[in-house]
């Protein structure tokens, strides 16, 4: 292997574990958010929703792309396959600890569906990135090429090497540095971030938010869907927002972001 081929290698399983931190941290904040609650006798539709949106939306789609690609790789591995037959039957058990929470109606079963889900995902990413990966590399599995352009299993670093974002939160359009100089301010409601770079929106999105007064609300104006973003608001404010789209897409898109 030359050189340039194991820095992208290298790059390449770095950019999977870098994934696999994100997804795991924010599986853990839910389930952290759901336990909570329950301990504090608060209503749980809202975070019980987002657990199991965040999982569909981003877990089960990142399970799907891995079977059709690093599975399928490690099956050819004779030392790998009853691995790989034991995680495609964990990805079955996600599947249905994910329906278990959604249909959760009371708080024990909330909590305990909850914190089932992320104990399973947990050991579930140790697994892939200490046994599956490293007899990936091994076999010698060109997995920069195998995943290239794979947003559901690299992550912002679709392309090798090629960074993304350093603030963990999952949301489109990192590789824009920003306009030099700009700000962005709450003008009439509104709090357009587009002129910033990603790591500033976030700053500014949650200043903003925590000015609020009770019951006070702003509109943040974005160049790419931030729901991402919701998923954090969940986490570091469970019961304390509400987050309403008012425009969605394909250039713009507007969230009105509450203080109940």
């Amino acid at each position: 292997m030359t050189a340039q081929a194991a820095e992208s290698q290298r790059a390449t399983v770095q950019a999977i574990r870098d994934h696999h931190g994100r997804l795991g941290r924010t599986m853990a904040d839910h389930a952290l958010t759901v336990r909570r609650g329950a301990d504090q006798l608060a209503e749980l539709s809202g975070p019980r929703t987002r657990m199991v949106e965040f999982s569909r939306v981003e877990v089960l789609p990142h399970a799907a792309a891995e079977e059709e690609t690093l599975y399928r790789a490690a099956r050819d591995i004779p030392e790998a396959r009853l691995l790989v037959r034991g995680m495609v039957r964990e990805h079955e058990l996600l599947r249905g600890l994910v329906e278990d929470l959604d249909r959760a109606r009371t708080a024990g079963e909330t909590a305990g569906a909850a914190v089932a889900l992320n104990a399973m995902f947990q050991a579930h990413l140790e697994k892939e990135n200490e046994l599956l990966l490293p007899a990936l590399v091994e076999a010698g599995v060109d997995l920069a090429g195998l995943l290239a352009g794979m947003h559901e299993i690299l992550g912002d670093s679709a392309e090798a090497g090629g960074g993304g974002c350093t603030c963990s939160c999952g949301c489109g359009g990192h590789d824009d540095p920003g306009t030099p100089g700009a700000t962005a301010e709450l003008i009439d409601g509104e709090l357009d971030v587009r002129a910033l770079a990603p790591a500033q929106r976030h700053e500014q999105i949650f200043a903003t938010f925590q000015a609020l007064p009770p019951g006070g609300a702003f509109v943040l104006v974005n160049d790419h869907d931030p729901k991402p973003l919701s998923y954090q608001f969940a986490a570091e404010y469970p019961g304390r927002y509400t987050w309403d789209y008012l425009e969605a897409g394909p250039q713009v898109w507007r969230v009105r972001i509450g203080r109940p």
